[in-house]
Parts: structure tokens; C-alpha cells; sequence
């Protein structure tokens, strides 16, 4: 029988699984982190527990906090447990389980006034979120924040009982300014290029619509440091939960599967101080840009380009997708034809090397990472991860084929149907527009680029258009096998 994961029942569990050296019940909060999610938890939350093994920062706890009606089910969760979880790393031949302890609270879902009293405490100096990319309010076309958007225009109405996370850090910076605390430390912990500057501009946004005196103030005043955070961490389904049980003995509600890679790559612009996490392997360096760049396009990008072929063909993991020749061939040779050649040096990595890491990361057949999941949420993703690799492309006059098969194969996913027929499940929080749009693409595909919003000058650059109608109507005439292989052999 499983032990049920708890504070009590740590003693019991079996000798292969690691459980804290430190005594988590004299932990001190010293951050607030909004979206407690399975990334969250085989990451940052990962590397704060390596911390503490180590007998350094105790101050440093981590308080969860959330606004989506769905981060109700996951503080229920975790409260059974004591804030515990369960990380399972995998790879080849190998999985290894250790319980974390570094949370110490989760903060009640919806009060805004215990949310923002709890910013406002002077221990919290540091304040994290993985909210996702479609998360920040940014207009996909231009890839600045929308500050007309409805719900940031309701918070603006209504600062005091604001609804969104960026309204809540500024309603606790306000009342720290106020009361003449320091600011704390804002850090994205998102996949966003410049995820720093754009956390900056949503709040410092916000607080432009109520008081500009208060924007400034947050731009004068307030870090927001620069990171590249990866590890590959799929979502927790019942298979995990009884892999967990059959193989550990261990009954988590909500365990986190992962790969063992991990990296995380920090600006070093923490005001308010920070926890030594250089000693348990982040890299702080003066400039995040150009590891971001290459992880968004390489990985991101990559992620992106099997996700559309894959799913047409009906395949469900994304290591049956790699052992699918068309599929990882089609992967190369778009990254290797059309991304990394426009990638910009990244200091003491081979790109190359980098790359062929990540091909094999994305084969782990320990992982369980689905194609649903890579395919989510597209009309966010391809506007940073692979479309701007096209546009650079395109300003230098070079081919973007395969990068236009990418989004090409995007719009024929939206449609709705697998090449044999399967229905795709709504897949993107605009899935009833994007749906429509592929409808009309199938006989025109240049309606598809008519979202601007999303394709921006691309949508009307007569090259890209020319390389997206050819890739979506040889998609329709011939289908997903064909078309690849067509590009395989350079006759697409």
C-alpha cells in the first residue's frame, strides 16, 4: 500500500526515495510565487530545496500564491500534504524520487487583501511567477503589453481589489512604497524573451493607467532581472500519479515528472538580497539575453516544429514523435537549415552541440511529455518562438521553407482534424477564432495570415507569403507524410 505524503509519514517512505535533511517547519518566507505549477515545482522550487540542503537560507521559504480558479484545486492538493511534493526525475534507464519542502504556506485563492498584506510584509523580498506565455497581456503582434486590455483596464478601475497578478504585486508595491518599505524583487520565471523587461512593463503599464507618478516609480525603483529557466516537465495525469505509487510507494496527489536537465540563468539584480543560488548551480550573469535566445529558438522553436506535424499524424508522445523518422528528420533540418544559423553567438556553448542536447532530451522516452501539450496555446507560442526566427530570415533574404511549413502545419492543427480524420480537442484560449480562420485557409491560405496580431509585417511580406501558401496548400493536397517528405528532398 502507497504511503499517503505528509509531514508525518516522511520516515516511512522507502530507502530509494530522498527526503529533506532540513527541518522545513523552521523555514521563514522570504518569497512570493505566483503560479505554484508542475514547472515551478521541478524548478525554482527544486533549486531553493537544494539550498537548504546545504544549511543556507532558511529565510528564503517560498509562500504560493495564484488568481485562476484552477490554482484552487492544486492549494487543496498540496495543503494535504503539507505543501510537499513529490519530484520524479527521469531519463533512460533511470528515475529518481525526492520530496521537496521549501513551501511553507499557500496563500487563499481570490483575497486580494491577504494576497497584498502579504507582499507588503517586509520578510518578502523577493516575488516569482510562472504564469505562462500567454500570461502577461502582450499584444502578439507588436510583442508589447496591451494596457487596453479588459482585465487589466478592470483592475485599473479598481486597485485596491485587483484581480490579476500584476495588479496584486503593484497593489503590494504601493503599499510598501507607502509605507516606506523597500521594494522587493519582481522575477519572471517564464519563457519570454526579455521575460524581466516584460514583467516590467505589465506592472509599470498598470500602473500608468492609475498614476503615472506610480509608474515611474516602479521603473526607478523595482528589479526586475532577466532569467532562461529550462527543464522539460510535462503535466501530471493518473498514469503519474499510480508510476509514482507502483514504482516508489509513494501516494502524491499532485507529483511533478521531469526530465534530470535542468538550468537556470539569472541576471544578478536583486536590490533587496537573494538566496546563494550559484551554490547549487545557477548561472548569474550580466547579460541573459543571449541564452534565452538560443533556448526560445532552439528548444521553444523545436518543440514547436514537432508538435503540428506529430499531432496530424496521431501520435500522442513526444519520444514516439522523435522515433518517427519524417518528424525527427523534419526537426533537424529546420533547425539546423533555418534557426540556429540565424542564432547570435551565446557565450561558451557550442549551438551545435546545444542542439543535438536538446534532441535528445526531447527523445526521452521516460519523460511522458505529450504533443497536446506542445501544441498548446500556438496563437501565444509562434509568435515568440518561431516566427521571429522567419523575420530575421526574411531580412536577411534568406529561405524560410521549413519555418513557414512550421506555421503552415499550425493552421492545418486549427482546423480541427487530424489527417485521418480525428478530432482535435480546443487547444488555445482563442481555439473558436483560429478555428475559423483555418476554415477559410484551407481554400485560401492567406487568410490565415490576415491575423496581424499575430503575424504582424510577416502576414504581408510577399516572400513569407509566397513559402506559407505553397507549405499549406501542398499540407491540404497531399498531407502531413507527403509534405515532409517533399521538404525532406527539397522539392516542396
Amino acid at each position: 500500500m502507497p504511503v499517503k505524503l505528509s509531514t508525518s509519514t516522511l520516515s516511512q517512505l522507502d530507502a530509494s526515495v530522498t527526503t529533506p535533511n532540513y527541518d522545513a517547519s523552521a523555514l521563514t518566507a522570504g518569497i512570493v510565487h505566483f503560479g505554484v505549477g508542475n514547472f515551478h515545482r521541478a524548478h525554482q522550487a527544486v533549486y531553493l530545496d537544494d539550498l537548504f540542503g546545504l544549511g543556507e537560507g532558511h529565510e528564503w521559504g517560498l509562500i504560493g500564491a495564484g488568481v485562476r480558479p484552477a490554482d484552487t484545486g492544486m492549494r487543496s492538493t498540496l495543503a494535504r500534504q503539507d505543501w510537499l511534493t513529490t519530484v520524479v526525475a527521469q531519463e533512460a534507464g533511470e528515475s529518481t524520487a525526492r520530496v521537496t519542502a521549501p513551501m511553507v504556506d499557500f496563500l487563499p485563492i481570490g483575497d486580494a487583501a491577504a494576497i497584498i498584506a502579504q507582499l507588503a510584509d517586509p520578510k518578502i523580498r523577493i516575488v516569482s511567477l510562472t504564469v505562462t506565455e500567454g500570461g502577461y497581456y502582450i499584444d502578439p503582434a507588436t510583442q508589447r503589453f496591451d494596457p487596453d486590455h479588459p482585465e487589466i483596464a478592470a483592475d485599473a478601475a479598481a486597485p485596491d481589489s485587483p484581480k490579476t497578478v500584476f495588479g496584486l504585486i503593484l497593489a503590494g508595491l504601493r503599499l510598501r512604497r507607502d509605507e516606506g518599505t523597500q521594494p522587493f524583487t519582481v522575477m519572471s520565471c517564464d519563457n519570454i524573451p526579455g521575460n524581466g523587461h516584460v514583467t516590467e512593463n505589465a506592472i509599470a503599464g498598470l500602473a500608468q493607467k492609475i498614476d503615472p507618478a506610480l509608474a515611474d516609480w516602479v521603473r526607478a525603483s523595482v528589479a526586475f532581472p532577466n532569467g532562461m529557466v529550462d527543464r522539460i516537465t510535462p503535466a501530471t495525469s493518473d498514469r503519474e500519479r499510480q508510476l509514482l505509487a507502483d514504482n516508489f510507494g509513494v501516494a502524491d496527489g499532485w507529483p511533478v515528472f521531469c526530465e534530470r536537465f535542468r538550468q537556470w540563468v539569472l541576471e544578478d539584480n536583486f536590490p533587496a538580497g537573494r538566496p546563494a543560488l550559484e551554490k547549487v548551480g545557477v548561472q548569474f550573469v550580466p547579460d541573459v539575453a543571449p541564452y534565452e535566445h538560443m533556448k526560445i529558438r532552439i528548444l521553444n522553436g523545436g518543440h514547436a516544429t514537432i508538435a503540428y506535424p506529430a499531432a496530424l499524424m496521431d501520435i500522442h508522445f513526444v519520444h514516439e514523435a522523435m522515433e518517427n523518422d519524417l518528424v525527427r528528420d523534419f526537426l533537424r533540418k529546420v533547425e539546423r537549415d533555418e534557426i540556429i544559423p540565424v542564432v547570435p553567438p551565446v557565450p561558451d556553448t557550442d549551438l551545435d552541440g546545444y542542439y543535438t542536447q536538446v534532441e535528445a532530451r526531447f527523445a526521452n522516452p521516460k519523460i511522458g511529455d505529450t504533443i497536446t501539450r506542445l501544441c498548446l496555446d500556438g496563437s501565444n507560442r509562434q509568435p515568440k518562438f518561431i516566427l521571429p526566427s522567419a523575420a530575421d530570415r526574411i531580412a536577411a533574404d534568406q529561405s524560410v521553407t521549413g519555418l513557414a511549413l512550421v506555421s503552415a502545419l499550425w493552421a492545418r492543427y486549427c482546423y480541427g482534424e487530424t489527417d485521418s480524420g480525428q478530432p482535435i480537442a480546443p487547444n488555445d484560449p482563442s481555439w473558436d477564432r483560429l478555428t475559423a480562420q483555418a476554415k477559410k485557409a484551407k481554400d485560401n491560405p492567406a487568410a490565415w495570415l490576415e491575423m496581424t496580431d499575430i503575424f504582424g509585417d510577416l502576414g504581408t511580406n510577399q516572400a513569407y507569403v509566397t513559402a506559407f501558401t505553397h507549405a499549406l496548400s501542398t499540407l491540404w493536397a497531399f498531407g502531413t507524410v507527403e509534405t515532409l517528405n517533399r521538404y525532406l528532398s527539397d522539392t516542396l
